[in-house]
């Protein structure tokens, strides 16, 4: 299933820039950024558990901000994108 994730993270000290790049990181980890602080990840729901698991660890709820979209499986009808940086098939082949 697609998973849109996006956070905002308080960086007004300097444990918030800690958090925001371990949110970051572990989204990087699952997914792509599609803008600064959004990731498209495709994830199985043991996945998805997972890093839903990993992040609310990570931000400080009192001053942080995450949400979790649950696009599904057919998640391909769902999405339009106009401008640079083009989607990619997420499911598709990856050449190195």
């Amino acid at each position: 299933m697609l998973v849109l994730i996006t956070y905002d993270v308080n960086t007004e000290d300097g444990k918030g820039k800690v958090r925001l790049r371990k949110v970051a990181k572990q989204c990087v980890n699952y997914g792509k950024r599609v803008q600064n602080s959004v990731f498209e990840c495709v994830l199985d729901a043991g996945q998805c558990k997972m890093l839903k698991a990993k992040l609310l660890a990570i931000v400080d709820q009192e001053k942080d901000s995450i949400r979790f979209y649950y696009l599904g499986n057919q998640y391909k009808d769902k999405i339009e994108h106009y401008g640079i940086k083009g989607s990619y098939d997420q499911e598709g082949i990856l050449i190195l």
